[in-house]
């Protein structure tokens, strides 16, 4: 399963619930990166945090489903083939937080993958909870605001869209489509 949608549109949270209150066999993908961490961030369970050099030679060592250069500012985030294989043999549904990009490649070895975006409901409520949550620069608030317009435009390339306007209401919803896909 794939999921996206900008910055700030609560994917995270969403997932989270989705992760405790859904019956279904789910896993989550712990992406790989180059930036350094948040304040309360931890390695292995947010992302994995890679230098760039450690990252570069497991690019070029094909670990990776996905890998990009996120919002033009040196970072690198990516998919590691051993996170998605690990849930596949467990036989759980792989869930993957990545962007457009990200779900394009994926798409291409996994055609058959559930995608999923997730929206704030509008460009002011994206701007709003960016603002609240504090984790950006002022430089990066304004990239990601910058670049958000052309990310909610990109909802219609995914099979479903949802508006997270409650976390755990959301999460609901993916739970019971995905009970739906199950049959």
């Amino acid at each position: 399963m794939i999921v996206s949608g900008p910055a700030g549109s609560g994917k995270t949270t969403v997932l989270q619930y989705l992760l405790a209150e859904c019956p279904l066999p789910l896993t989550f993908s712990v992406s790989a990166t180059t930036r350094q961490p948040r304040p309360g961030e931890k390695d292995g369970v947010n992302y994995h945090f890679l230098t760039p050099e450690e990252f570069e030679r497991r690019k070029a060592a094909n670990d990776f489903l996905e890998c990009f250069e996120v919002h033009q500012r040196g970072y690198w985030y990516g998919t590691l083939w051993s996170e998605v294989a690990t849930g596949l043999s467990d036989q759980k549904w792989v869930i993957l937080d990545v962007d457009v990009e990200g779900m394009r490649a994926v798409l291409q070895r996994f055609p058959d993958a559930i995608t999923i975006f997730i929206s704030p409901g509008s460009l002011e409520e994206l701007e709003r909870r960016l603002r609240h949550r504090n984790t950006e620069t002022p430089a990066d608030l304004e990239r990601r605001l910058a670049a958000a317009p052309g990310e909610l435009a990109c909802a219609p390339l995914y099979q479903h869209q949802i508006t997270n306007d409650i976390p755990q209401r959301a999460a609901a919803e993916i739970c019971h489509l995905l009970l739906q896909v199950r049959g």
